[in-house]
């Protein structure tokens, strides 16, 4: 059995640092890099993208809305059309950092609540896919199995990747809980088992404490969770302990 291990990188931004990259890129496969709009910039972009390059991880574009101020965690009027270019935008620019190492982009993960909105909104999501079949359809798009984006994807032929979240909470409807700031630490050996226990059982404990199935092709652990790096490092020993074997996904090409 094989799981990718994704995390959001490259968000610092300028001397404001933000999360543990160095640290968290000897556990993980895929990179989710800042695109500059809702954190990042183009000199910590490079430096995302040669690190990954030197650890052996895939990377994708972390497209968020434009809102260096609130981290990209606040809800913002932005319509289908502009979330459409502004993605276009951002990929654009990892693009061409990828192409200093010779790596090609492997996925599109929208950030914070830009990820939440298009879970609940098909014209937005819409937008998403659009934007990544008009320039390079075998990009896989992360997002929940339980949202429109999945949906939506899956009707419209596009490869997307059922992400599970290691570092938070769970509603009853199988989203996860949203926050903009995680501040208490989590036992990582309880982290580990619960993520052995989603890929293996397929099911997950809810924030209410009911049990309920849910997808994963790709687990998220965060980086700019406290106790971000030890986590990482019980997921990956758990993974290994259970035989489950960490690796990126793929563009979608390369695994038909």
């Amino acid at each position: 059995m094989r799981i990718d291990l994704n995390c959001d990188m490259g968000e610092s931004f300028g001397p404001w640092r933000m999360g543990h990259d160095e640290g968290m890129m000897r556990h993980i496969s895929s990179a989710n890099v800042a695109g500059g709009f809702h954190a990042g910039d183009p000199s910590t972009m490079r430096k995302t993208v040669a690190l990954a390059n030197e650890h052996g991880v895939a990377v994708g574009i972390h497209c968020g809305y434009r809102d260096l101020v609130g981290f990209g965690r606040r809800e913002m009027d932005v319509s289908p059309d502009e979330i459409h270019d502004e993605l276009l935008y951002q990929l654009g620019a990892l693009r061409e950092f990828a192409r200093l190492h010779d790596l090609e982009v492997q996925h599109v993960k929208p950030h914070g609540s830009l990820y939440m909105v298009a879970a609940r909104d098909e014209e937005l999501s819409r937008a998403i896919v659009e934007a990544i079949q008009r320039v390079d359809p075998g990009l896989v798009l992360f997002c929940m199995r339980a949202s429109v984006t999945y949906d939506l994807a899956r009707k419209m032929d596009q490869p997307v990747a059922a992400e599970f979240y290691s570092d938070r909470e769970y509603g009853d409807d199988g989203r996860i809980v949203f926050t903009r700031a995680v501040t208490e630490e989590l036992e990582p050996e309880e982290v580990g088992e619960r993520v052995v226990r989603a890929l293996t059982e397929g099911r997950v404990r809810t924030e209410s404490g009911k049990d309920i199935e849910v997808a994963s092709d790709s687990v998220c652990v965060h980086g700019d969770t406290p106790g971000a790096v030890e986590l990482a490092a019980a997921i990956t020993k758990k993974l290994r302990d259970s035989g489950i074997e960490v690796s990126p996904l793929g563009r979608a090409e390369a695994r038909v």
